[in-house]
């Protein structure tokens, strides 16, 4: 091999080597970023075709209801602890923060956070959603066939099931 193409060659070889390098940093830097969404029926049956759970330690963002007459505040901080629904499932929110002037009970959120074991997310960040005039139809059907969110909004209501 004469001196030119062994010249090229070497090139190549340190712009590839730059690039993978560059890639990886670049996706390892972002991995930590990486927040999946999940309903509350998905982190309980898991996700896909294939029920796939997040494991416990990963980072995600959760959405579902606030379930009336779950959420509990600790008078001597800040910590407030609710429960999220969907149609197929319950989970545990903890927070510690100011919560969002439009969080309540019966209203849509996301949080933010780290799953736990026992089904539990540790937020860091609350994010109440603003309308709830449109819901797909899916979605409605799944809250009003969920026994515990009829049972829950009845009880709210003070309607007799």
């Amino acid at each position: 091999m004469n001196v030119r193409r062994r010249n090229r060659l070497l090139v190549v070889l340190v712009i590839l080597t730059g690039l993978s390098l560059a890639t990886g940093l670049t996706m390892y830097a972002l991995r930590s970023n990486i927040d999946l969404f999940y309903t509350p029926g998905e982190i309980i049956y898991g996700k896909g075709e294939t029920p796939q759970k997040p494991e416990a330690g990963q980072r995600l963002r959760v959405g579902g209801m606030v379930m009336p007459g779950s959420v509990e505040r600790d008078p001597q901080s800040l910590a407030v602890s609710f429960k999220l629904y969907d149609g197929r499932g319950v989970v545990s929110v903890n927070y510690m923060g100011i919560l969002p002037d439009l969080f309540r009970e019966g209203q849509g959120v996301v949080a933010q956070g780290v799953l736990q074991p026992g089904n539990i997310i540790n937020a860091r960040e609350v994010l109440a959603k603003h309308d709830e005039k449109y819901t797909p139809p899916e979605i409605q059907d799944a809250m009003n066939n969920n026994p515990q969110a009829t049972a829950a909004r009845d009880q709210q209501t003070g309607n007799q099931p």
